[in-house]
């Protein structure tokens, strides 16, 4: 009984301090300004300008020159023998008796499912119920980046909209799931970036 009657008497005790500090009027030391907003304007003034959305914007810290750009003085012109570069394609121009179907087998996941070639490699990622990374879905940064390990790129997929990735990187297997469409079937590393 007495155990209980000193419990009580500290609950109370405790209690009592807890609300005479908390109607106390302090030190007196308020917070320093709050400058997030203020740094963050600053640094946004110092990057430049660029055509697509952040993130991963690789224009930032001296990345790469998005596919398909003219090198200066060049003026577009192709040289002889070479051919214009595939800019992309639509999906959804393909007729229906054109369609073809790919196992592509995702390595991380470790399935392997069918993907037509007038379906996106990323949203077919997704409709299985997978995490796929991604951040614009446009093909203009690399969050969605993943890795064809049969070989180049180019052998497999097909870009709708490739705004990041230079050909050495899609010779090295690169692709933006975004925006790739399959042109085989082949083994993919989700989430792997030049």
């Amino acid at each position: 009984m007495a155990e209980q009657i000193v419990g009580i008497a500290l609950g109370a005790a405790l209690t009592f301090i807890a609300v005479a500090m908390h109607y106390s009027k302090g030190t007196g030391w308020e917070p320093n300004d709050d400058i997030s907003q203020k740094v963050l304007e600053k640094r946004a003034a110092s990057v430049p300008e660029t055509s697509f959305p952040e993130p991963m914007n690789r224009s930032i810290g001296g990345g790469g020159v998005p596919a398909g750009a003219v090198a200066a003085g060049t003026e577009g012109e192709l040289e002889e023998g070479e051919e214009e570069e595939d800019a992309g394609f639509d999906p959804d121009a393909i007729p229906d008796d054109e369609v073809e179907v790919y196992e592509i087998e995702f390595a991380k996941e470790g399935e392997t499912i069918e993907i037509a070639n007038n379906e996106n490699i990323l949203d077919m990622g997704e409709e299985q119920g997978w995490d796929m990374p991604y951040a614009c879905r446009e093909g203009s940064c690399l969050s969605c980046a993943g890795h064809v390990e049969d070989g180049s790129a180019q052998d497999y997929v097909r870009h709708s909209n490739n705004d990041t990735l230079n050909e050495d990187e899609m010779d090295q297997g690169y692709c933006l799931t975004c925006t790739a469409y399959p042109t085989d079937s082949f083994t993919l590393e989700t989430g792997e970036q030049p």
